[in-house]
């Protein structure tokens, strides 16, 4: 076999084009916590690739006798890769992945670890028993967590922070119970039950990620502060250096009479007898665009997004529930968790972040078409 036909055996092995839904784990996680990305976030990405790869060609050596009967063209009933070679080569992945995490942090290996039980577990033993779904959802969640106890570090509670990213891990393995649920069915077809529930699940998240309010712990470890651009604010304690500065505004004021209490956090003072002399009344400022406007369109659209990739081949597949369109709602589904993980990250705070995991989206897509990813 030419070397172009071996890389295209292990493409199609490792499904490249389902790497692209893994980095907005970790940047999801990171941005629960409310930090900014890091060194170790990219650890925690290079850690997630590699137990991810790890777990696909577990996956087809498992499965290679059932493979023989339903999938024949894949790389190992084929013959274009030997049973072996895929056992190693998950074998080397997961050591990898584990030695990446360890340098990110003991918290981080130790969640890199659970998930590389729940990988092995879940191809060797649990994929084809009622807890199969359960496993691959729990596989996501750690996943989304290992981005966020590895961007925490040792300067941060990993446990506070990986309490911060729980919500984005429930709402991306519920999304991932829905679709590996149906994709149970793909090589048979036949019910429509799985893809509506999946289709409700859809539904659900995109309400959840489209409207939900924003919260983001600070980096001190209280509560919500400013995002500096998308309007919108944590309260809470402040971060070091910034309660100074607003207790000595706030004695300022008292020495004059003031009765705003908090202006110098940028909070409408409250109003008094003297201020309301003091202050000509005015006629209702213009309404104009607001950084928070801005935040909750780009949520929404995201949003969107996520439900646009996920719900029309669900809803094909609902319609004809037949072994192509069952696996291409697969395929949706799994592409549909990049507009997820960027909604998530907008949703708590993280704009940039959002949006550097959606600009993976069409990558992927443009892969898919060369590379099935189921």
């Amino acid at each position: 076999m030419s070397a172009v036909a071996t890389r295209r055996a292990w493409a199609e092995l490792l499904r490249l084009p389902a790497l692209f839904t893994v980095p907005g784990d970790a940047l999801a996680g990171a941005a629960a916590t409310g930090l900014r990305p890091n060194h170790r976030t990219l650890l925690a990405i290079g850690s997630s690739l590699c137990l991810y790869e790890a777990g696909m060609a577990l996956n087809d050596w498992a499965d290679r006798a059932e493979d023989a009967v339903e999938r024949p063209e894949r790389p190992l009933p084929s013959g274009r890769i030997a049973p072996p070679a895929a056992l190693t080569a998950a074998t080397a992945l997961t050591a990898a992945g584990l030695a990446l995490a360890s340098r990110a942090g003991r918290p981080s290996l130790a969640v890199a670890g659970a998930l590389a039980g729940t990988v092995w577990a879940y191809d060797l033993a649990l994929k084809h028993t009622p807890a199969g779904p359960a496993a691959m959802a729990t596989a996501r969640g750690l996943d989304l967590l290992l981005g966020a106890t590895a961007t925490a570090g040792p300067d941060h509670d990993p446990r506070s922070r990986a309490t911060a990213a729980a919500p984005s891990a429930a709402a991306l393995a519920a999304h991932t119970l829905a679709v590996t649920v149906v994709s149970r069915r793909e090589a048979q077809g036949g019910s429509s039950t799985a893809p509506l529930a999946a289709l409700a699940t859809t539904a659900a998240l995109t309400r959840l990620v489209g409207a939900g309010t924003t919260r983001r712990p600070s980096v001190g470890g209280g509560g919500d502060v400013d995002d500096g651009g998308f309007g919108w604010r944590r309260r809470g304690r402040s971060a070091p250096g910034e309660s100074a500065s607003r207790g000595s505004a706030s004695r300022g004021s008292a020495s004059t009479g003031s009765a705003s209490r908090g202006s110098a956090s940028g909070l409408a003072p409250e109003s008094g007898p003297a201020l309301r002399t003091a202050t000509p009344e005015r006629g209702p400022a213009p309404r104009t665009a607001t950084p928070d406007t801005a935040h909750r369109a780009l949520r929404g659209a995201l949003a969107l997004a996520y439900a646009g990739t996920a719900a029309r081949p669900l809803f094909h597949a609902a319609l004809n529930p037949s072994p192509p369109l069952t696996q291409r709602a697969v395929g949706g589904g799994i592409r549909a968790m990049i507009p997820l993980q960027a909604a998530l990250a907008a949703r708590t705070g993280a704009p940039v972040t959002a949006l550097l995991t959606a600009a993976l989206a069409p990558a992927a897509r443009r892969f898919a078409r060369k590379v099935s990813v189921t």
